[in-house]
């Protein structure tokens, strides 16, 4: 069985094996997920403050969508990680994409005085209540 044995070792199909079988999708496994924006929000009389981690953004890269009482933030995030052992890398980490989070408040913003500020990787809004808010209260008898 001397055919055989070139059969088992045709390198096209180890190669083949080795990028289209388990190998790969082991690699594409082990990627990190992208995190979720995490998202703090609090608010006093006057506006609501929000403060949104988007580590590995531009600022450039970041949209902030208001719409009424509904908020909307969008970032391209480009994530790159290297650890190196001298000259070695033991670990790269990348990741590419876009994250996203809307939320809706209890007032409508004014949007004219909100302000967006991106410093180390933390998205600070300040998103002022409209005046004559939709908001009433009631004078318990």
């Amino acid at each position: 069985g001397n055919a055989g044995e070139i059969r088992r070792f045709d390198p096209f199909r180890d190669i083949e094996d080795f990028f289209g079988g388990r190998k790969l999708r082991h690699l594409f496994r082990d990627l990190p997920e992208m995190p979720e924006m995490k998202i703090d929000l609090t608010e006093d009389e006057k506006a609501y403050h929000v403060k949104a981690e988007i580590p590995g953004a531009k600022k450039e890269d970041i949209r902030v969508a208001i719409d009424g009482n509904g908020v909307s933030i969008a970032a391209e995030v480009k994530h790159e990680r290297e650890e190196k052992k001298g000259e070695t890398v033991l670990r790269s980490e990348r990741y590419y994409g876009n994250q996203s989070r809307s939320f809706t408040l209890m007032h409508d913003i004014d949007q004219s005085k909100a302000e967006a500020k991106y410093q180390d990787g933390i998205l600070a809004l300040t998103l002022p209540k409209k005046d004559g808010a939709t908001q009433s209260q009631l004078v318990v008898q």
